[in-house]
């Protein structure tokens, strides 16, 4: 196997899973089984998400891992943003309950603060950037996608993670958790923010 032609900025397996389906066909002679790898493979740390958009701190991810890896790098941020809520979680989806990465706690907190809110007030949509940046920093481009839809009083569904199982997209009478993954790919916000930052990849591959 020869090196790695490009990285993923993650070192969740839930979003390389979904970001490898995504990148898968389209990119003409990359094979994203072998020529595609997470952070963790090449030994990359997670980047202190320090921005204050996802914008940020999906460049941030991009910028700090190519440079570490030498590798063209891709990275996402991404997070619910609830109506009722002005936009929170925003940013601090993934540690809404204080521990980052701890979906069940995050989505138990959640639904406790909006036991109250009825379903005419349970608007929320996921929103994704992604990032592409190459190791001399000359590449820095921004792409974003949103998935509108509605809060679920309870979680349903096994697929997906972090917070797939309580939203309801527009549209839909299924949780994000309940669609297939070509289904979730082909209306959620990362794949709308990838499907956007493709022509980037594929002219960055082909230098």
């Amino acid at each position: 196997m020869g090196a790695p032609r490009l990285v993923l900025a993650t070192h969740n397996q839930g979003k390389l899973r979904e970001l490898r389906e995504l990148l898968r066909g389209q990119v003409p002679g990359l094979d994203v089984d072998t020529d595609v790898v997470g952070a963790g493979a090449l030994h990359a740390p997670d980047v202190a998400e320090t921005g204050v958009t996802f914008a940020e701190n999906s460049r941030l991810k991009a910028a700090e891992v190519a440079r570490f890896t030498g590798v063209l790098a891709i990275a996402d941020d991404s997070g619910l943003a609830v109506d009722v809520l002005g936009g929170a979680p925003g940013i601090f989806s993934a540690r809404w309950a204080g521990r980052h990465g701890d979906d069940a706690a995050n989505l138990d907190l959640l639904l406790a603060q909006l036991a109250d809110i009825g379903p005419a007030h349970r608007g929320a949509r996921f929103v994704c950037a992604a990032a592409l940046a190459s190791p001399d920093g000359s590449l820095d481009v921004v792409e974003e996608g949103t998935l509108d839809g509605t809060l679920l009083t309870a979680p349903r569904g096994s697929g997906g993670f972090g917070y797939d199982p309580i939203l309801q997209p527009v549209g839909m009478d299924r949780s994000c958790a309940e669609l297939t993954g070509a289904e979730k790919n082909a209306i959620s916000h990362r794949g709308t923010a990838f499907r956007a930052l493709l022509p980037h990849i594929v002219r960055a591959l082909a230098r």
